[in-house]
């Protein structure tokens, strides 16, 4: 099979598992005071493994929340197993992702120095 092809396939279930993921997530865990979202989702080739990307917005720590995910891991896999139809039913292995804190750090940064070059002349 041509490589695009096998590349194009592999977004397409990315996406898909992103999306149910999502949802399954969002009608079964209860953060308190939290956002938590998924921002990508990484399908191994062979579909056995997915590495989920999720970002935090609130006072909980990264810790806590990925302690929650990695609890209800065996009935989210249950439910994507029920919604996606693949292969094989990927094992889900949460990470946090701390990109949109870094972004908005690079921004604060970004107005700090054009304030005090503002101030220089």
């Amino acid at each position: 099979m041509p490589a695009l092809v096998m590349k194009h396939r592999q977004l397409r279930v990315n996406e898909l598992v992103k999306r149910e993921l999502s949802a399954s997530i969002a009608r079964q865990i209860n953060f308190e005071d939290v956002l938590v979202s998924i921002n990508a989702v990484d399908v191994t080739p062979d579909l056995k493994s997915a590495h989920v990307f999720v970002s935090i917005l609130g006072q909980a720590t990264g810790a806590s929340v990925l302690d929650k995910l990695e609890a209800h891991r065996p009935a989210l896999q249950a439910e994507l197993s029920r919604h996606v139809v693949l292969k094989y039913t990927p094992h889900l292995v949460f990470h946090l992702d701390d990109s949109i804190e870094r972004g908005a750090r690079v921004l604060e940064i970004l107005q700090d120095l054009e304030k005090r070059s503002g101030q220089d002349q």
